[in-house]
């Protein structure tokens, strides 16, 4: 990307100090740089400390502390404690680093910060600095988390459906597992239910889906906030490929084995290959772990599984020496994976990035969410979207193998399979219009930094 001197804003952009956070306004500050603004991208150092790759121009980073600069969360003796901490010692450390900034040749004029945390709205208005914040879940989700906050919806759940404006019908069990298993995580649950406690003084609200995916809600959401759908947000040449050298998200908490995966791929048949991924965050129990590994061994598929290496002890008992047609790894270059012809199917457990990927790149979907918006996310895949299938867990909560070998199948060997795969396709070119000249999400972008422009001239 090119160096510009002369920039027409400058942003701090504060994700949440997780990778599904960072990556998405990792990718939406690219598009900003491309329209003159400059980036400070404001880390964690206990959560930089992590990061194994880094890979982008462009952008300066400065770090702030949550408390924890050796350990992050998992040097907090509970989730409660670390939030209480990061809130207070988060705040302190942006303050002074909006402090140092302002005395340079570009000192901010905007923070963008993520949902998860509402204290670096408190802080940048108490100096006069615009706000943007970031959700980097759907606005469907959102909207329910909306009606949480505001007590329209009553805990613990009473009722077997609900209907909020602009969203479909949901049953409870597809609701968020902090509502509908309510009283599971209190700290998390506070966390994205409390997004909404100041979000009236923010300037823009920024979400990472695109207005198509989402129409009936974003019209709803744009009464009663300055909302704007900037994504889906994917490096570019995965898109628009209007950003030559943005090809992958920049950071890495873990290396990817780039070279054995691609080459596995190469020599299996055009869509013949089940990936299998549970995220970076939280994977399946040791006796899920077992049903997947059965169920993929009676597909008799090519299958690729990520699993990290402190859950490979899950796996069935001599399981690797057994499997002639599987590859295990512990991380993997996933747009690659994803975008390869030999790819048939996605098992995935909807974290909202990877859903957003598979949509965005034309992906089947079989959906086995954990917890949180997954469970939410699965619904919209299935019956909204229908870019995929859902393996329905039996009443211990467990995915059946015969359950993971009969949506393989349908994915890979029916009419039904066929059908799914023609609404990814539509989903896919729909994605990549949204972010193209001219589209939606683009033209959201477009208006934000001209927004911001006006707003800093009118504030200095």
């Amino acid at each position: 990307m090119e160096e510009r001197k002369n920039y027409v804003a400058h942003c701090l952009v504060l994700p949440y100090p997780a990778q599904g956070h960072i990556n998405p306004m990792l990718e939406f500050s690219k598009r900003l740089i491309q329209r003159g603004v400059k980036i400070t991208l404001v880390t964690f150092v206990s959560n930089w400390k992590k990061v194994s790759r880094k890979n982008f121009t462009s952008i300066d980073v400065e770090s702030i502390s949550d408390g924890y600069d050796e350990g992050g969360r998992a040097a907090a003796e509970s989730l409660e404690v670390y939030v209480e901490t990061l809130n207070r010692v988060g705040a302190q450390t942006l303050a002074e680093l909006i402090h140092k900034l302002a005395g340079s040749s570009h000192p901010p004029d905007c923070v963008i910060y993520d949902g998860f945390m509402t204290w670096p709205l408190d802080v940048a208005k108490s100096f006069g600095l615009l706000a943007a914040t970031f959700f980097t879940q759907t606005c469907t989700t959102n909207t329910i988390y909306l009606h949480t906050y505001k007590k329209l919806l009553e805990l613990p759940l009473t009722q077997t459906e609900y209907l909020l404006p602009g969203l479909p019908k949901f049953a409870a069990g597809d609701l968020p597992s902090f509502l509908s298993r309510y009283g599971t995580y209190p700290g998390f649950f506070d966390t994205v239910v409390n997004q909404f406690s100041n979000i009236d003084k923010a300037d823009w609200v920024l979400a990472n889906t695109f207005y198509e995916l989402e129409q009936g809600v974003v019209d709803w959401l744009v009464k009663i906030w300055p909302l704007k759908p900037i994504g889906p947000t994917l490096p570019s040449m995965y898109l628009d490929r209007r950003l030559q050298d943005d090809n992958n998200y920049g950071i890495e908490m873990y290396v990817p084995k780039s070279e054995v995966c691609i080459k596995w791929l190469d020599d299996k048949p055009k869509g013949s290959v089940v990936y299998v991924s549970f995220g970076s965050f939280a994977g399946p129990s040791a006796e899920q772990t077992e049903e997947l590994a059965c169920g993929l061994r009676d597909s008799r598929s090519y299958f690729m599984w990520v699993i990290k290496d402190s859950e490979q002890g899950r796996l069935p008992k001599g399981f690797l020496d057994t499997v002639e047609k599987g590859l295990i790894v512990n991380w993997c270059p996933q747009l690659q994976v994803l975008t390869h012809e030999a790819l048939g199917c996605f098992i995935t457990h909807c974290g909202w990035n990877s859903t957003l990927e598979a949509l965005s790149l034309g992906v089947p979907v079989i959906a086995m969410p954990l917890w949180t918006d997954q469970i939410t996310n699965a619904k919209l895949i299935r019956d909204v979207w229908k870019i995929g299938v859902k393996a329905v867990a039996d009443e211990k909560g467990i995915v059946r193998k015969e359950t993971i070998t009969h949506c393989i199948k349908e994915i890979l060997e029916t009419e039904k399979g066929n059908e799914i795969k023609k609404n990814c396709i539509k989903w896919k070119n729909l994605a990549k219009s949204s972010v193209d000249e001219g589209g939606n999400s683009d033209k959201n972008t477009a208006e934000f930094v001209n927004e911001l422009v006006n707003r800093r001239a009118a504030l200095n």
